[in-house]
């Protein structure tokens, strides 16, 4: 009988350790979940981006505001007619 029993508690052990420390572990899966959380968080920031992007090409597409706007403050260009002053701190 103390073989039986003996036997048995080795047997739980076992599975005991299979469960939190084998392959497909508790550990593994919490591991996993953490990493399914992170992804998620950078994946939103990614999607976020990508929508303000693909509203500035439907912007530069469609209307001419856009690209007054990109060539006044990337290449300091002005309109006709408009004068341009420099301020000097």
């Amino acid at each position: 009988m103390k073989t039986i029993i003996a036997a048995l508690v080795v047997l739980f052990v076992l599975l005991q350790y299979k469960l939190w420390f084998g392959e497909g572990s508790m550990m593994e899966v919490w591991k996993l979940d953490r990493a399914i959380a992170v992804q998620g968080a950078e994946n939103a920031q990614l999607l976020e981006r990508n929508q303000a992007l693909a509203a500035e090409v439907a912007d530069l597409k469609e209307g001419v505001d856009a690209i007054e706007e990109r060539a006044r403050r990337e290449l300091g260009m002005i309109k006709e007619g408009e004068t341009f002053f420099q301020m000097v701190d």
